[in-house]
């Protein structure tokens, strides 16, 4: 986890570095030493290696999954980039769940959100609906026991994620939508970019979706359902989308 943490801390200074066209000797060295961390591995059992060597697991079901940070909240994991990476962290989150791991309110929050990146968006929801069968008390509080908000703000953040992603650079509409959500709407959804995003959708399908770039000179590259629109935005502009239907 460690080395995953301070490759997103790299590459974020990197990237602000390139768009501001500034400290390029800082950035070289940031691109120096990041060449130098320790790259993801593939363990034994098919899994994301936990640590530098492939150490049998003491507690298979533990309730932290901190090797999967390349996953969520990172994104040095994705579908279309690291695929064989992306089935070991599959593997990964399998092995944790089926020995018990996700048993309290904020470990099952994490375990949405990896779902979510995974677009496995029915494993997500049978989540969400244990977080709230398990781990929430009569108020909506997260039940550690006694209180812990991470379940609250990590399981809010799961469903966002289920509805819109932006971590690879365009903005993907409902990529992991669950079938019981069949008809819906959310509004004011933020987006990597300077975005905010309305969307609804009907029989599991978009219906209709609004982007309003809040601080423009960024091109904007939505994907629905391997349909993809781009376009260039102005701040203060709305551009309300239509996605053809199969």
């Amino acid at each position: 986890m460690d080395s995953q943490i301070i490759f997103e801390l790299f590459s974020s200074c990197i990237s602000a570095s390139e768009i501001l066209d500034v400290d390029q000797a800082y950035r070289n060295q940031l691109l120096k030493l990041r060449g130098k961390l320790p790259k993801l591995k593939i363990g034994r059992y098919g899994q994301i290696q936990e640590w530098l060597e492939d150490y049998e697991e003491e507690e298979p079901g533990h309730r932290h999954i901190s090797h999967l940070f390349a996953l969520y909240p990172g994104k040095q994991l994705s579908l279309s980039a690291t695929p064989n990476l992306v089935k070991a962290a599959k593997v990964t989150l399998e092995r944790r769940l089926q020995s018990g791991g996700g048993h309290t309110g904020w470990s099952r929050a994490w375990i949405i959100n990896m779902w979510a990146r995974l677009e496995e968006g029915e494993l997500a929801y049978q989540h969400i609906l244990e977080l709230l069968k398990s781990s929430t008390l009569p108020n909506l509080f997260d039940n550690h026991p006694p209180f812990q908000i991470d379940g609250n703000f990590g399981g809010t953040a799961g469903i966002a994620e289920l509805l819109l992603q932006s971590h690879t650079g365009e903005l993907h509409l409902l990529p992991a939508l669950p079938n019981e959500w069949t008809t819906g709407k959310v509004s004011g959804l933020k987006a990597r970019g300077g975005f905010e995003v309305d969307l609804s959708w009907e029989m599991g399908e978009l219906k209709e979706v609004v982007i309003h770039s809040l601080e423009g000179g960024e091109n904007c590259e939505v994907l629905y359902n391997n349909e993809r629109i781009d376009f260039e935005t102005t701040a203060g502009h709305t551009y309300p989308l239509v996605f053809n239907k199969e």
